[in-house]
């Protein structure tokens, strides 16, 4: 874990006894709260108005396993999502920020999971070939860059095609000398001619 880090995660990765080692190495973490969370309340915070936080309190876990697992203070912040008006619990080690700052954060991270559910359904990543981060980002960004350039191929020449029927007739035709727009004005659904049309049939007919 790296000091001063925050580490945003749903509920079902709720390990108190990996968020206190967490904590020890002095990183932050925020993640949702289990609705059978056992706690006793140390403090109440103040709360700012039209924030869309409806509690703010610092919390010690009372359960007979959590509370020796993690025995140090947590943050229990109560919000209310403006979009979809779904009431959150939110738990972090971090007293500083300010409760609206801390749901901002999850807020994020989930824009991050739709973001990596894109790249999942568009840009067909099936293993990454290094697991470094510069690796990783490498590998994303040329994704990306494919993806968008076949979108301005599809606007520039007007084709109906799907980006991702477009992306398939490439990869099988990458190694043709051929205009876009005769390339495109083939009928791929047509099933291809045998690679060996010159070979003699077996049998007379």
């Amino acid at each position: 874990f790296q000091p001063g880090a925050f580490y945003v995660m749903d509920k079902g990765y709720t390990d108190f006894a990996r968020l206190h080692r967490l904590h020890s190495a002095g990183a932050f973490f925020i993640t949702r709260a289990k609705t059978t969370l056992d706690f006793g309340i140390r403090e109440r915070l103040d709360v700012l108005a039209d924030s869309g936080v409806s509690s703010d309190r610092l919390i010690r876990l009372r359960g007979p396993k959590s509370k020796w697992r993690y025995p140090d203070t947590l943050r229990l912040i109560r919000y209310v999502d403006p979009d979809s008006n779904k009431r959150l619990k939110f738990l972090t080690n971090n007293t500083t920020l300010e409760a609206a700052t801390v749901a901002l954060l999850y807020r994020k991270r989930w824009k991050i999971e739709l973001f990596f559910k894109w790249v999942k359904q568009h840009l067909h990543i099936k293993a990454f070939f290094g697991t470094t981060p510069n690796a990783v980002k490498t590998q994303i960004w040329i994704a990306v860059i494919a993806y968008v350039l076949v979108l301005r191929l599809k606007h520039r020449h007007r084709l109906p095609h799907e980006p991702n029927d477009i992306l398939q007739i490439l990869s099988v035709t990458i190694l043709e000398k051929t205009a876009i727009n005769e390339l495109f004005s083939r009928n791929h659904h047509d099933t291809p001619t045998s690679a060996g049309r010159n070979q003699l049939s077996l049998f007379e007919i």
